[in-house]
């Protein structure tokens, strides 16, 4: 016990100088066409017991850091995993200080480097959601056309489409975003999956509310209406296949609360940082919506965004 808090404090008092690596970094990649932000959280650096996790390339997952060392002012750290081609994709990653911006570059051999930046993460203080004020409620789909909404990236066609009321992709499309951008708020979405889909909210454009088919399965960190490979559902709410479904997703600062199905799968919780699907890093900012589409399937008949308002 002693030494946990020990470590916990020391870690706070690290990442409290400004010329420390530790604390929580919000990422730009300027090459990335799949305009993907990163994030790392680097802890104990300068100490035997450097560690960290990461958010980034390759894939969506959150890695944790543990092959990790520094020297001269700068972190080295090491990810490797299992690449499609049945070889071990490995990226050796460095970062050091430049006044109070994270710079850093990505190796993987037999490729050019990968050069990012970041800003710390702001520390948001927590807010009762009950105690703020509804604002006027937003309707992001106008069951006609796809005003409002663009693509994120322009390296993939934009299949998606609203007619007759439902907006729906087509297959190897982009993901889209909406031009309206919203701090806190409360989310009712309806949508629907069919077997074997996959999709997901972005709120802000950085926090991936997981959308999956997978009725009957136990709750998964990648599972429906999970914060994605963050917060697992304490339950999963589920319907079937081809059946529509509803959130209520309520985003305050960082703490967020999913209602799937009228059953609340998560409560509260607070959001360490971005996901894989964020295409912004400044987290402290107001952002977009965004609806995955690259991932399979997916169709919305309602989302509504009730800002959220300082009384």
């Amino acid at each position: 016990m002693y030494r946990r808090t020990f470590l916990a404090l020391s870690s706070a008092l690290l990442a409290a100088k400004s010329n420390s690596l530790n604390g929580r970094w919000d990422l730009t990649v300027p090459s990335n066409q799949s305009k993907r932000a990163w994030w790392v959280e680097l802890k104990y650096i300068d100490t035997p017991h450097a560690s960290g996790s990461f958010i980034g390339a390759p894939g969506g997952d959150l890695d944790q850091i543990s092959d990790i060392s520094s020297s001269n002012g700068e972190a080295h750290w090491t990810i490797t995993r299992p690449s499609a081609n049945g070889k071990t994709w490995k990226g050796q990653y460095r970062a050091h200080l430049e006044g109070e911006k994270l710079v850093g570059t990505l190796e993987v051999p037999g490729e050019s480097p990968v050069s990012y930046f970041g800003a710390r993460a702001p520390n948001f203080r927590r807010e009762d959601p009950n105690k703020l004020k509804a604002g006027s409620p937003v309707e992001l789909l106008n069951g006609k056309d796809m005003s409002g909404w663009r693509a994120v990236r322009t390296n993939a066609p934009n299949l998606w489409k609203q007619e007759n009321g439902i907006l729906r992709n087509g297959p190897g499309t982009t993901d889209i975003l909406s031009d309206a951008k919203f701090m806190d708020f409360r989310l009712h979405a309806e949508y629907r999956v069919g077997p074997h889909s996959n999709s997901g909210i972005g709120l802000r454009g950085r926090y991936e509310v997981q959308i999956l088919e997978d009725y009957g399965k136990p709750p998964d960190t990648h599972g429906n209406g999970a914060l994605y490979s963050r917060i697992l559902p304490s339950s999963n709410a589920s319907k079937p296949a081809n059946e529509w479904q509803t959130f209520d997703i309520t985003l305050v600062g960082n703490t967020v609360t999913v209602i799937l199905n009228g059953t609340t799968v998560i409560d509260g919780k607070e959001i360490d940082g971005l996901t894989a699907m964020a295409i912004d890093p400044n987290e402290g900012e107001p952002g977009p919506i965004v609806l995955q589409g690259d991932h399979g399937p997916v169709e919305f008949r309602k989302l509504t965004v009730t800002p959220l308002l300082r009384k």
